[in-house]
């Protein structure tokens, strides 16, 4: 008999993930181009020129077994030293090598940092909208999610609800910025809010609290927004990164975590993190992908596609009616699914090919989301069978 909870899991899949199946045998169906698939965050623009002369370069001039042999577990250590520098250029911060873990993108960092960091039963607080998975990682770590709301006029966390929800069970609190879904932004206010909350409260509690900072968005922002560095603000932060969206290198894998130096017993919490990669079987992230960093950490996609996406969507979606707030960063539309309920609407939807997420998985329902990470023919052809769903809710 196999585990009844992995079971559960398997057989009800990402809706997401569930939508984006559905699209590929709709294409077969009818066609790529009368298909309008919303639904996955697959960045669209191609990896930068360097990250692909770097790789040719690397296989071409580099000895097989160098690389494509083991690292040491947590990466390797001129990778980890030149990560922590770049954070240091970046940000004003004093890591070392010996802060850093390399990982196989966001989701592994998440994953090693919660088993890292909870006891059976301690609570993880998350903001909604969130990222559905969240609730997965977190309970598969013996943590209970405890979810606090967003400010419904521009998604930033509902401060007040957030110190309600704090107690001697909270051991960390999940921030993503920019957000999926809702791509908004928090706030140095709303951070250094957050901050001085939980400096009190550890005080208080006698144990530390933990932020982690969910960040494989930190380079998608528009209009000169800047992202607010977490360890700025608070000592007790790891950092979980992915090159997934800045380098347009979703299937590679490749990401780390980074544990503030300040953090309180660093060198413990550190071996926990070391420990954790080691019991989940995450060690030794893809060496290719590790090196070609290398030349490539600061490397950035171009983001004026998107830009241009979600310009011309979100006005276009204004004017038929739909409503939204408009977005900081990422590359999704979050948007109020007219009639209220999300699940129906998107139902309604897909019976124009339209592929968007309801937003129940989120933790906001009434919302769908809307990735704009495809081309600008998608969306142009799209926004005629918006305008036909807009008529059909009287918008």
């Amino acid at each position: 008999m196999p585990n009844m909870k992995m079971v559960e899991l398997g057989e009800n899949r990402s809706v997401i993930r569930d939508l984006f199946e559905y699209g590929l045998k709709r294409k077969k169906e009818v066609g790529a181009e009368r298909v309008y698939d919303f639904s996955l965050g697959n960045p669209s623009i191609p990896a930068p020129q360097k990250v692909n002369e770097t790789l040719i370069s690397l296989i071409e001039h580099t000895e097989s077994t160098a690389l494509h042999g083991y690292s040491s577990a947590p990466g390797d250590p001129a990778v980890r030293k030149a990560v922590a520098e770049s954070i240091n250029r970046r940000f004003k911060r004093t890591q070392t090598a010996d802060d850093i873990y390399m990982t196989c993108g966001a989701a592994a960092s998440l994953t090693i940092s919660l088993h890292a960091l909870l006891c059976e039963g301690e609570e993880v607080i998350i903001f909604s909208p969130f990222f559905p998975e969240y609730k997965v990682f977190v309970e598969k770590a013996g943590g209970v999610v405890r979810t606090v709301g967003a400010r419904e006029k521009d998604f930033g966390p509902d401060l007040d609800a957030f110190k309600s929800a704090v107690n001697a069970k909270t051991r960390a609190v999940i921030i993503n910025s920019p957000n999926n879904p809702s791509g908004a932004v928090v706030t140095s206010e709303d951070l250094r809010a957050i901050s001085e909350f939980l400096k009190e409260k550890q005080k208080i509690f006698g144990a530390p609290i933990y932020i982690l900072s969910d960040e494989p968005y930190r380079e998608l922002v528009y209009g000169g927004v800047e992202v607010p560095y977490v360890m700025n603000f608070y000592e007790n932060t790891l950092v979980c990164y992915s090159y997934s969206k800045s380098l347009s290198l979703p299937g590679e894998r490749i990401g780390y975590i980074a544990l503030c130096h300040e953090a309180q017993e660093r060198e413990k919490v550190f071996a926990a993190i070391c420990g954790a990669g080691r019991a989940l079987g995450y060690v030794c992230a893809p060496v290719l992908f590790q090196k070609m960093l290398l030349s490539c950490l600061e490397e950035k996609t171009d983001l004026s596609a998107y830009e241009q996406n979600k310009n011309l969507l979100y006005r276009a979606l204004c004017d038929m009616g739909y409503t939204c707030v408009k977005p900081e960063g990422a590359f999704y539309l979050f948007i109020k699914a007219p009639g209220g309920d999300d699940a129906a609407f998107c139902e309604q939807a897909k019976k124009h090919d339209l592929l968007i997420v309801p937003s129940a998985s989120f933790g906001l329902p009434g919302y769908m989301r809307i990735a704009y990470c495809v081309s600008l023919q998608t969306i142009q052809n799209a926004l005629p069978a918006f305008r036909e769903l807009a008529k059909e809710y009287n918008l």
